[in-house]
């Protein structure tokens, strides 16, 4: 990983744009769902909600019915001016925080473990059954709460700062994954199992499950864990936005100013001050069921885009790649070298034309660029037959793929639907899956795959199954998402449409940058 843009990486400034946004959706608004749940346990504290202190308690607007939460938007605040204080700093918060949290997770384990063997699990005897909503509820259920495991990929986005990032982040983002999935799955399996699944208050469900076998002294303990995971998630949503926005202003698709970083801290203020505001303002007017659901979409676009670019790098990837910057600035700076060495000169002969005016001046340096570009570019670029069939039959594989797993999520969850239609729908398309898996698993993949775009260290493997299983689980769970919530995410999309419209096209970089053939840049 070469630098802080993560999966921010791809070849048209379109496309990254589109994960750019995805990505500020996925992390601000994650970080506002998360602070909303600080006021509920934060009350028990104070004996209930009703007597929080009338400037941390949540009101009602009258006339409209939203409820604000100044206690979340205060949160988000005090996360920002920390991760604004420094890297360092914030590192060792985020260490003791999370240690409280684990340390809360491994008591909620071995303690209601206890309880429930001695009491019996009595959530499993539920009278219709522990599963009541099949499949098809636990996957319409994942798909609203998978934004409780947004984070890991935001190790990604502080590359920059990781002394060895083709080692330490997969190491990083693997590790994190597997000790979260298996805490989160062990604390589900006791509280599920201590009370029924209906029987759980919303708000807080470890503590008041806790709290209904008389532990009132535990409910103490694991609201401050609550607060510390709280604070946890917060920071890990919050500090990776900045750093995204950072690089879509180094790539010319946002203004400079989201790119300034502070000299003392090297940290980007900026984006970081505009990021907490953006996500106290969310946090102090939106509710959590209204957030959960846009972060999810969110974090599933942008995940589902990069698989499909890794099949897409791996079978098809683009002939040219702009110029790394190292070079673009080589050819800069020779031709600012020409510039100042032609300044007062009336007339200089070189070789096939005069130069004796600015416009031959202009002449002689653009010539200069195209010398250093088709001097990159001198080896013949061979056209093999063979090797442009192989690569679009892989283009209408990867194609085939992404329309069939469409067909199919959308089939397979639609309602209303007859069983006949829904058959044949998803018996067509998933044979138009299959088929093209087995192409591209049979074909080979292109001979500049571990060139294009790679700085040595990590590969995806098991391609292409693991990409398209990826697809596949994902845009199972957007389809699952209800209307209201593809509604409020697809005016944020709009709204980003319209950024990259009328500024991102017009000022990306790779608008102006040269393109040589990919296997020429190494």
């Amino acid at each position: 990983m070469p630098a802080v843009i993560g999966l921010f990486i791809c070849r048209y400034s379109s496309v990254a744009w589109m994960i750019g946004w995805s990505l500020i959706l996925e992390y601000t608004i994650g970080g506002s769902a998360v602070a909303r749940g600080i006021s509920p346990n934060l009350a028990l504290f104070f004996g209930g909600e009703g007597k929080l202190p009338s400037f941390l308690a949540r009101h009602t607007i009258p006339g409209i019915g939203i409820v604000v939460d100044p206690c979340a938007a205060a949160l988000v605040v005090t996360v920002t001016v920390l991760l604004c204080i420094g890297i360092k700093e914030s590192s060792m918060v985020q260490t003791i925080v999370t240690t409280i949290n684990v340390s809360a997770m491994i008591f909620i384990i071995a303690a209601g473990g206890y309880i429930g063997f001695k009491t019996g699990w009595v959530g499993y005897e539920l009278p219709n059954g522990y599963f009541p909503y099949g499949v098809t509820g636990m996957l319409g259920g994942s798909a609203v709460v998978f934004f409780s495991y947004i984070g890991f990929d935001s190790v990604t986005s502080t590359a920059e700062e990781v002394k060895n990032p083709q080692r330490d982040l997969p190491v990083g983002i693997g590790v994190a994954l597997s000790i979260c999935c298996i805490l989160y799955m062990l604390v589900s399996v006791v509280i599920v199992g201590l009370v029924p699944y209906y029987a759980l208050d919303p708000d807080t469900p470890i503590s008041s499950t806790f709290a209904h076998y008389g532990m009132q002294w535990a409910v103490y303990i694991l609201t401050t864990g609550a607060i510390m995971a709280l604070c946890s998630s917060l920071m890990g949503s919050i500090l990776p936005q900045p750093r995204i926005l950072m690089a879509m202003a180094r790539d010319g698709l946002l203004p400079s100013f989201f790119g300034d970083i502070n000299r003392h801290t090297q940290v980007p203020v900026n984006s970081t001050v505009m990021t907490g505001v953006l996500a106290a303002a969310l946090a102090f007017f939106m509710d959590v069921s209204q957030l959960a659901g846009m972060v999810s979409v969110g974090t599933l676009l942008a995940f589902t885009t990069v698989a499909v670019s890794v099949l897409i790098i791996r079978y098809v990837p683009p002939d040219e790649v702009p110029l790394t910057s190292g070079l673009q600035e080589s050819i800069g700076s020779v031709s600012s070298q020409f510039d100042n060495d032609l300044k007062g000169t009336a007339s200089t002969d070189i070789g096939y034309s005069v130069v004796s005016s600015k416009e031959d001046n202009q002449l002689l340096i653009e010539t200069s660029e195209s010398s250093i570009e088709e001097d990159i570019m001198q080896k013949p670029v061979i056209k093999d037959d063979n090797e442009e069939g192989r690569r679009k039959i892989a283009a209408w594989s990867i194609a085939f793929v992404c329309v069939g797993i469409l067909i199919v999520a959308s089939a397979a969850s639609v309602e209303g639907l007859s069983s006949v239609v829904r058959l044949i729908l998803c018996g067509l398309a998933g044979v138009a899956v299959l088929g093209s898996l087995v192409v591209l698993a049979y074909i080979e993949q292109d001979n500049a795959r571990h060139d294009f775009g790679h700085a040595g260290g990590f590969q995806c493997p098991f391609v292409p199954f693991l990409p398209v299983a990826c697809i596949l689980i994902n845009t199972y769970l957007l389809v699952n998402l209800g209307l209201g919530t593809w509604f409020r995410v697809s005016i944020w999309m709009l709204i980003g449409a319209l950024v990259y419209i009328f500024y991102g096209r017009s000022h990306s970089l790779l608008k102006g940058a040269v393109y040589v053939p990919a296997a020429y840049t190494q």
